[in-house]
Order: C-alpha cells, then sequence, then structure tokens
C-alpha cells in the first residue's frame, strides 16, 4: 500500500488543484519533485485514494470468487413454521444454482429480532442471508429501540413472496362460518384466546385489527414461532389462529383444523370456496403477510446481483413455484430497489396499527 500511494504522488495530474509540495513556505501546484518535501495534504489524499482502489479491487475479486463457500440462511422463526419451509425450499434450488450449499439456520426469538441482529452485525461478504417476514417492518414501531438500524444495517435483496393469512379455529368450536365465530366471540366476550406467531408479529397485529374491526375481544397468546402456535391450535390449547396456508393447509385438508376465510383482497386460488374476511363480514378488512431477503448493509453490490439472480432464478424454478403457489403464496421476486421501497411503505402501514392499537412490545 505504501509504494502504491508514493506512486501516485508522482503520477496524479498537476491540475487536480490540489497543493501538492511546499518550497520555502510557499504552495507549488506543480507535479512532486524528487528531493523535495510533499505536502500533507497531498500524501493524505493519495494514501486515501490507494485505500478506495483497493477496496475496489477486493470487491471486484470478491464478487468474481462468490460464491466459493456455503452461505448461511438465518431464519429468525422455529422450524415448522412458514418462513422455515420456505427457506428450505428455496435453500435447495439456490445452492443448486450458485454451486454451493445454502443452509438454514434458525435463529427465533423476540419477533424476528435475535436473527435479524445476528445478520446485520455478520460479515458483509454475502455468506449471511436473512429471510424474514413482515414482523420485520413491524418492529421498528413497536420496540423503543432495536438493536439494529432496520432501513440502515440490513440490505434488501428481493420481496419473494406475498400471501393471505387464513383464520383457522379448533373444530370444537362450533363455528362453520365467519360470522357464527364473530358472535360466538361477541357472545364470549374475554373467554377465546388465539395464537400468534410471536408479540408483534402480522398474525399478532392482523387478529388486533381484526377484533378492533369486528368488535371482538379474545386473549392473546403468543408463541415463539408458527409451527408451536399450529401444535397447540391442533390440540385444542388455543382456539384461534390467524394461520398461513404454508403452515395450515395440511391441517386444513385433513380435518384437524376448521378454516373460515381469507386475509386478503380476494380470494385464493388454492381454497376457492372460502370467503375474504371482507366478503363474510368484516368490510375494509385486508391484511397480507410477505418472504422477503436480507444482507448485511455493506455487502458488496456485485455480489448482492449475483445473489439476487440466483434468488429469482430459484423462486421460478418449478420446484419452488409449485410448492409456493400450491400454498397460496405468490411469487413477487422483485429487485433490490423495489423491496426497499416496499419496506419503507410497509414500516409507515404497520406504524398506524400499531399506534392506533397502543401496542408497545414493553407491555408484553
Amino acid at each position: 500500500m505504501a509504494k502504491f500511494s508514493d506512486f501516485l504522488l508522482n503520477v496524479i495530474p498537476a491540475k487536480a488543484g490540489i497543493p501538492f509540495a511546499r518550497v520555502r513556505g510557499k504552495v507549488g501546484w506543480g507535479q512532486h519533485l524528487p528531493g523535495l518535501p510533499v505536502s500533507r495534504e497531498r500524501r493524505n489524499i493519495c494514501r486515501y485514494l490507494a485505500v478506495m482502489a483497493a477496496a475496489i479491487f477486493s470487491a471486484a475479486v470478491c464478487a468474481q470468487q462468490y460464491p466459493s463457500k456455503p452461505i448461511r440462511i438465518i431464519v429468525p422463526w422455529p422450524p415448522g413454521g412458514g418462513t422455515d419451509v420456505v427457506s428450505r425450499t428455496i435453500a435447495q434450488k439456490l445452492g443448486e444454482t450458485l454451486g454451493q450449499p445454502a443452509v438454514v439456520d434458525n435463529r427465533a426469538g423476540a419477533t424476528g429480532i435475535i436473527g435479524a441482529d445476528l445478520a446485520a452485525k455478520a460479515p458483509a461478504d454475502g455468506y449471511t442471508v436473512l429471510i424474514t417476514i413482515a414482523s420485520h417492518a413491524i418492529n421498528p414501531t413497536l420496540y423503543a429501540k432495536l438493536p439494529y438500524d432496520t432501513l440502515g444495517d440490513l440490505a434488501p435483496v428481493s420481496l419473494l413472496a406475498e400471501y393471505p393469512f387464513v383464520i383457522t379455529v379448533h373444530p370444537s368450536l362450533p363455528a362453520k362460518s365467519l360470522r357464527e365465530f364473530i358472535a360466538i366471540a361477541k357472545s364470549r366476550a374475554g373467554q377465546l384466546t388465539y395464537a400468534s406467531s410471536g408479540n408483534g408479529s402480522g398474525p399478532h397485529l392482523g387478529m388486533e385489527l381484526f377484533m378492533s374491526m369486528a368488535g371482538i375481544q379474545m386473549v392473546h397468546v403468543p408463541y415463539k414461532g408458527a409451527g408451536q402456535a399450529m401444535t397447540d391450535l391442533v390440540s385444542g390449547q388455543v382456539q384461534v389462529f390467524l394461520n398461513n396456508f404454508l403452515a395450515g393447509m395440511p391441517m386444513i385438508k385433513a380435518g384437524k383444523l376448521r378454516a373460515l376465510a381469507v386475509t386478503g383482497g380476494k380470494r385464493s386460488a388454492v381454497a376457492p370456496e372460502l370467503p375474504t374476511v371482507a366478503e363474510a363480514g368484516v368490510p375494509g378488512y385486508i391484511v397480507t403477510g410477505w418472504y422477503g431477503m436480507f444482507v448485511p448493509a455493506a455487502t458488496p453490490a456485485p455480489v448482492v446481483t449475483t445473489l439476487h439472480a440466483a434468488t429469482v432464478k430459484a423462486l421460478r424454478s418449478k420446484d419452488v413455484t409449485d410448492r409456493l403457489t400450491n400454498e397460496a403464496a405468490e411469487i413477487v421476486a422483485g429487485n433490490p430497489q423495489q423491496f426497499a421501497d416496499f419496506l419503507k411503505a410497509e414500516i409507515a402501514k404497520w406504524a398506524v396499527v400499531v399506534r392506533k392499537a397502543g401496542l408497545k412490545a414493553e407491555n408484553f
């Protein structure tokens, strides 16, 4: 590095307008002459340029070699939930496309914050990826302080897919429709329990919004992920869950759960017989979830480009497309800028819901 900066001292053109040499107290604007003192400003600039050149060269080499080892995909939720299912489906095809294994690492806890923080603080080399959900956009408002900057410490790679939730109940509850369920909930105010994948998660806030709009009250039972919530719902420990199709449809088809309505703006092609919540008695209610991919913010752009291209290819593969669309998720495969814009809009949208409901993480 020292030799390169010394080289720059002799090649930077005089027209750069920088005080290059000081001779007898006067500033000279010509090229450095051997044997004459070099100004501190010029030497510092040359060193800075040398460092920048080395960084650019290093990033270029990194991009050309990427990936040269396995990629870790941090999923901030336990195994068995929708996010885990999606991540593992994508990981398999991503590994095939990139020629290196993509390994899912479940780091559950604190509504996705533990995993997101781990990803934000990981080396920015493209070998640590975060796949998370809408709670990532809810947490900045719900929590007074996060250990990372949601918009500044994690760079969007792609919005992978969007999906509606489905309101599911345990078969022991006599409700056969959403209207019947609302009537039962009103008659048993504060007695029914509803599960969520965690405080501040999409299912939590989605149900809070539903209760507000339907005029009912239930007791919230938060879990560390959809998988655990599903287990207790199937066993009858809780009565209701704002579930996602990815995790819920197998149980619904098996008759172990009953589906009442979908939360999207239109009926799902997977279960067209199910009405939307708006159709079934709560006009104006629309709540959807999403899956998104991030990397540490300083990850070189060429690496992000490579990862994004491989992710889009994986999403468009027949195996992944069939898996997601059959479970009611719609492939998005957006580019980093589109996802960045979407994330900002999501943060603003959920901030309104959180503040209206008066929710604060310290009260959980």
